[in-house]
């Protein structure tokens, strides 16, 4: 029941979701929901709570999997792959979360932003060691750019679209930006793609 009250909310967000449409998704009567949950908005509190609670159990996963000696943007690098595959491949609980924040109403909002913040918790320590490490360019406001980096990983959700790129491509332009934008020396000579040779252009046909 939760897993299709998950996707009907990440399709039809909060205004549209319907008891109706997710006991059909769930194969099963709508009344039968009452049974779980007293109402419609604290089904989809439980929605809203888990898909942020479970990206952040599993960000902090992929960190935590990385070796100790790690560089700061590498773990920033690791954290941009891990929330866009979870929030775009793995969960729809995610990302009706995402798209839904700005849509709850205040009653049901206190446990999604606690939890939210936890989340926003692993983010501020990954740019905190970067700036402590003395590798963001020194010319940045540290939370303006946190901020700014989670805010366009989020949007993903909203115009990624698999039949007009793949995942993959995403996510290496998604950690190349980030890392350009915010390392304070430039991408390594031998790390840059080799320019494209430009085409011999042909002859013109003499004509006359």
């Amino acid at each position: 029941m939760l897993d299709a009250a998950a996707h009907v909310l990440s399709r039809k967000g909060f205004a549209g979701t319907r008891l109706t449409d997710v006991a059909e998704t769930a194969d099963m009567q709508a009344p039968g929901i009452y049974y779980y949950f007293p109402s419609r908005e604290d089904l989809i509190e439980e929605v809203m709570w888990s898909g942020i609670a479970h990206m952040a159990q599993h960000v902090q996963g992929t960190l935590d999997e990385l070796p100790p000696e790690a560089a700061p943007l590498d773990r920033i690098e690791a954290a941009v792959e891990s929330h866009l595959r979870y929030q775009l491949e793995i969960s729809d609980y995610t990302t009706a979360a995402i798209r839904n924040a700005g849509q709850i109403p205040e009653n049901i909002r206190a446990r999604y932003t606690a939890e939210a913040n936890r989340y926003g918790d692993i983010w501020r320590k990954l740019f905190e060691d970067a700036r402590r490490e003395g590798v963001l360019r020194p010319e940045l406001d540290a939370r303006a750019a946190r901020m700014l980096v989670l805010g366009a990983l989020n949007w993903a959700a909203e115009w990624w679209n698999p039949r007009r790129g793949s995942l993959d491509q995403v996510i290496r332009t998604a950690k190349s930006i980030v890392r350009n934008g915010l390392s304070s020396e430039p991408e390594a000579e031998a790390e840059r793609p080799a320019p494209r040779k430009a085409r011999p252009r042909k002859a013109a046909k003499a004509t006359g």
